[in-house]
């Protein structure tokens, strides 16, 4: 089955077949309608590599994120997908688990499938990238890492003011023994995060203390940081945490030990993923506006394709604030004491 016969059912050109498949040129309603009746009815799936190769236009944007297992990114994800989706686009995902080694392959796999546009939303980087990303003249964006280039937008979150705001909170609620729980810190947006925290909190001293501890990104490491944390001697009356995941994993911990949050100890996390509203206690958190990252993800991509009037610059940084979202999970520090509160435990009923 090859484009002649789609062109024959539907008694057009190849050139009107053509056109309603790359959504490019006028053609009417009622045509349209007819070419796509024929291809249904002769299960016509059109080569889409092969049109491009022969100097066809991508109709593919290309996305390499972190972690798909995260919300964080699957959120962004959703967004170019929807956006994507109204502007005829579809986008090709792939998950790096925060290895560089994999991120250049990732790359290189999708400058292979011509892509319109290139999304890298990863902690990691491997600087030989840039220069080969630079060099492609392909429209690419950089979530938290790379510079900005003629070809290349950079969006980044501004952490320290999140942080500033996280802990400056906690401060003002008598919080003066902080832990930080983060994870694959020496990566630069996370280790980023830690800094930040360390920094902010060095402000306040000599009154405060603090530690730091990671674990793998997500609800077991979370979890894992939270048990080596509290067998380690130090007693928080607050816990930071890097992102929501890994404050969920906190939270479970500390039920399981049976501290009471936030009555002995306040957790908070970073990002507002839906599951940090809906947890139990919901979670005080930094949110990053995820829909504006993706919606500005897409724009800058398909900006070649967009009006005069609504065109991103190329080649910007772009910075993205965070606002404070106060819930259930913390509260004013307890009285100083020796060990953690835990939970009253129910006296057996006399018989």
């Amino acid at each position: 089955m090859n484009l002649d016969d789609v062109a024959r059912r539907a008694k057009v050109s190849t050139a009107t077949v053509s056109r309603v498949l790359n959504q490019v040129g006028a053609v009417r309603s009622t045509t349209r309608a007819r070419v796509m009746r024929a291809i249904e009815e002769l299960n016509y799936y059109p080569n889409l590599n092969a049109r491009t190769l022969a100097g066809g236009t991508s109709r593919t944007l290309g996305m390499i994120v972190s972690n798909l297992e995260n919300p964080f990114f699957l959120d962004i994800f959703r967004t170019v997908e929807a956006d994507a989706y109204r502007r005829g686009y579809e986008v090709l995902v792939a998950h790096t688990d925060y290895r560089p080694a994999r991120l250049v392959s990732s790359v290189r796999v999708m400058l292979g499938r011509h892509v319109a546009g290139l999304a890298l939303v990863v902690s990691e980087m491997e600087p030989s990238l840039i220069r080969e990303l630079e060099n492609s003249k392909l429209p690419v964006v950089f979530y938290d890492v790379g510079t900005a280039r003629p070809n290349i937008t950079n969006i980044k979150v501004h952490y320290r003011h999140g942080m500033q705001k996280i802990v400056s909170y906690l401060h003002g609620l008598g919080h003066r023994r902080l832990a930080f729980v983060g994870h694959h810190t020496a990566l630069g947006p996370l280790h980023e995060r830690k800094r930040a925290f360390l920094e902010v909190t060095a402000e306040y001293a000599p009154g405060m203390r603090v530690v730091t501890v990671a674990n793998v990104d997500g609800l077991a490491g979370g979890q894992h940081a939270a048990r080596e944390l509290l067998t380690s001697g130090f007693d928080p009356t607050a816990i930071v945490c890097v992102n929501d995941i890994m404050a969920v994993g906190v939270l479970r911990e500390l039920r399981a030990q049976r501290i009471a949050v936030p009555r002995a100890v306040s957790v908070t996390g970073f990002d507002d993923v839906a599951l940090a509203e809906f947890v139990v206690p919901a979670l005080t958190t930094a949110r990053i506006p995820r829909e504006e990252i993706g919606h500005r993800i897409c724009e800058t991509l398909l900006a070649d394709h967009s009006s005069a009037r609504e065109r991103p610059a190329p080649g910007l940084e772009v910075i993205i604030e965070t606002e404070l979202v106060v819930r259930e999970s913390t509260a004013p520090a307890p009285a100083r004491r020796s060990t953690p509160k835990r939970f009253a435990r129910r006296k057996p009923r006399a018989r």
